[in-house]
């Protein structure tokens, strides 16, 4: 799936209008809530945890329009814990936001 730049600033104006400093202010919120999220799969040691990690880092990219890190996050919930390839993936898709 093609990275779509752009998508989550358009989202973000989409929401508040022309704000230029509240979208930078949420942007930086919804990019803390995604590292946040990616510590939460990280961290987790059990398929409970890491599923629930999955879901809600997944729940987060949708409601602000992050595609790929949406799509990867729910492959992430039908993944064994602490996939290896699947980590790389999720922490490459949250550095290109």
């Amino acid at each position: 799936m093609a990275y779509e730049p752009g998508a989550i600033d358009a989202t973000l104006a989409a929401a508040v209008g022309d704000e230029p400093l509240l979208i930078a202010e949420l942007r930086i919120a919804f990019l803390e809530s995604v590292r946040r999220g990616l510590h939460g799969l990280e961290c987790a040691v059990d398929e409970a945890e890491w599923k629930g990690a999955a879901w809600r880092l997944r729940g987060l990219a949708a409601s602000f329009g992050a595609v790929r890190l949406m799509t990867i996050a729910t492959e992430a919930a039908a993944c064994e814990v602490q996939d290896p390839a699947l980590m790389r993936r999720l922490r490459r898709a949250v550095e290109q936001l």
